[in-house]
């Protein structure tokens, strides 16, 4: 059976607690479900934000997307996750990630580790999160083979990034998500899969901005970037057919979008609800 539809949007600025929670009241009045905040030194501390944004709403959910788990020790990080679910009255989902802007580690005084390194911290502190707070969700979100095998078999949700074109020749996305698939065993009918998108069209043209996508991708060509399965275009009901050919073909009910999408997108959401 499909899962149902979530969806997710995340936040990328703000400091003043009234505009951050006006946005919030109005991401839960869209019938949005997720609230999320990154975890980068240019953007604003996540734990703070998204305890403004849990006072400020009901029944909208808050998480992180995704803390960089080189920047935490799990004791810590499970102290601040404890006290982040309880005041969000256990509306609060835990997204993790490995890192990997060795800028933001060199910044943080912090030694960047190797690939290996940074998934083998990152499993050692989804380790502590799940024995400590077995009722707190967890989103491990990235693309390589060893993180997709630690999301199969340790998370709750998974994070798909769908970073290359689909064409005739070639499905990535469905390649890992094959690739999940075999990593879970039993346990992939339990997990979760989203995928994060990067554009969305703002008018009635149905045409995406691709500043976003281009901005992680320079390399392609509009075409090739029209082609990503984070790139979504046309009308919101076109949009809403994508996605549910999105869940039937590779299980993906959980849909985050960014902040300036939030109107848009919620024409979409609209159309799927």
């Amino acid at each position: 059976m499909a899962k149902p539809f979530r969806f997710g949007v995340g936040l990328q600025a703000g400091r003043r607690q009234q505009s951050v929670q006006e946005w919030a009241r109005r991401v839960e009045d869209l019938g949005y479900d997720v609230a999320l905040v990154a975890d980068h030194l240019y953007t604003t501390a996540p734990f703070p934000m998204l305890t403004a944004i849990a006072a400020a709403t009901s029944s909208l959910r808050v998480g992180t997307f995704v803390l960089n788990a080189g920047f935490y020790r799990p004791a810590l990080l499970a102290r601040e996750a404890a006290t982040l679910r309880d005041l969000s009255e256990g509306r609060f989902e835990l997204g993790l990630g490995a890192g990997y802007v060795k800028e933001e580690f060199e910044q943080a005084e912090l030694e960047f580790p190797s690939a290996r390194r940074r998934v083998e911290w990152l499993a050692h502190v989804t380790d502590h999160i799940r024995a400590e707070l077995p009722d707190v969700p967890v989103m491990i979100a990235g693309n390589g083979d060893r993180l997709l095998t630690l999301a199969a078999r340790r998370a709750d949700i998974v994070g798909l990034t769908g970073g290359a074109p689909i064409t005739a020749e070639a499905d990535p996305l469905a390649e890992r998500v094959a690739f999940l698939r075999s990593a879970a065993g039993d346990r992939f009918d339990e997990l979760e899969l989203n995928l994060a998108i990067t554009a969305v069209p703002s008018d009635s043209s149905g045409r995406p901005d691709l500043t976003l996508a281009r901005h992680y991708l320079p390399q392609l060509s509009d075409d090739e970037l029209l082609a990503l399965p984070s790139v979504l275009a046309g009308s919101p009901r076109d949009i809403a057919d994508t996605l549910r050919g999105y869940r039937e073909t590779y299980g993906i009910s959980y849909i985050s979008v960014q902040q300036y999408h939030t109107e848009a997108f919620a024409k979409v959401i609209a159309e799927l609800r």
